[in-house]
């Protein structure tokens, strides 16, 4: 009987960053400026990367996809957010709180197995440079992209699946700024146990294997580096990785807070203040911390300007 007097949630509240007023319109103008410089950093550096003959390798190819991915995951979540901090209270459906996620999940996981084949790419080039135009042939760099696309979807579309399972009777008050996994199972009236074990391994799987193979490939590189007799040479080298590497141990500190944890740990507060940094600075980041490290591109950024501004 009780079982009849369920009303099922048909919309969530999200409760956004803060819920005091007096930092509501500063915070929508850094973000809004973080978001702009966002889209304008990485679709800036696909179209530079396009348009430069010298960037076409399958380092910058990479750095394009990741450019890429770094827009949409970004885009799946700041709108929303921005529009909270300029209403009284932001509601989001069930169904669009769904495909948020999913959207989300498969970028957030595609940029991770991006990460990875970048640290292999840097390994073959830099451990044998003479098999590099054989051991990352245009087909394997498809492909890689590809694989790590198909990675994405499926962790994604596994979370999804076993949400859609659940029942949420309210409360239906979201206290994140977006459908985030561990905020959703804190507010369903079902055993979440499965889906709090899909996340854990699934995330701990993706995360580990991943950081490890960034880990393994930046040991040979290290090694190699060291054999380098020329100092210019060994600087040269590694200026191509540090950019990678410092993205790389931003982006999986900030993730592993997040999801490699029981939910008997989760704070929202604490998962507030992380979830900034993967949805929001880090992909700001990330073509900053290329161009500002990378030689090439600072010197193809230089040549577009030059260009814009020779006269016809």
């Amino acid at each position: 009987m009780a079982e009849k007097n369920f009303t099922f949630v048909t919309e969530f509240i999200l409760l956004g960053l803060t819920d005091h007023a007096d930092l509501k319109v500063v915070l929508f103008v850094l973000f809004l400026v973080i978001y702009v410089m966002t889209l304008v950093g990485n679709l800036g550096m696909i179209f530079l990367i396009q348009i430069t003959p010298k960037l076409h390798t399958p380092m910058y190819f990479f750095l394009s996809c990741l450019s890429f991915v770094d827009a949409c995951y970004s885009s799946v979540i700041a709108p929303k957010m921005l529009v909270s901090f300029l209403v009284v209270r932001e509601t989001i459906s069930f169904s669009a709180c769904i495909v948020q996620h999913l959207f989300f999940g498969v970028f957030i996981t595609t940029e991770g197995f991006l990460l990875s084949v970048m640290a292999y790419d840097r390994y073959v080039a830099i451990v044998n440079p003479l098999l590099y135009t054989v051991a990352i042939s245009k087909k394997k760099c498809v492909g890689l992209v590809i694989g790590s696309c198909v990675g994405g979807m499926i962790n994604s579309l596994t979370h999804t699946i076993s949400l859609g399972r659940l029942t949420f009777c309210g409360p239906n008050v979201v206290g994140h700024f977006f459908c985030d996994v561990p905020a959703l199972l804190k507010l369903s009236c079902s055993d979440t146990s499965i889906n709090e074990l899909l996340l854990l391994t699934f995330s701990g799987v993706i995360v580990i294997a991943t950081f490890l193979t960034v880990i393994i490939s930046y040991i040979f590189i290290a090694v190699a580096i060291l054999r380098i007799r020329s100092a210019t040479g060994r600087q040269k080298a590694f200026s191509t990785c540090a950019s990678h590497l410092s993205a790389v141990t931003i982006f999986y500190i900030s993730l592993s807070f997040s999801y490699i944890q029981p939910s008997s740990q989760y704070s929202v507060e604490q998962e507030k203040v992380v979830s900034v940094f993967y949805t929001l600075v880090i992909p700001m980041l990330n073509p900053l911390i290329y161009s500002l490290r990378n030689q090439e591109v600072k010197d193809a950024v230089k040549r577009a300007i030059e260009m814009k501004y020779i006269p016809c």
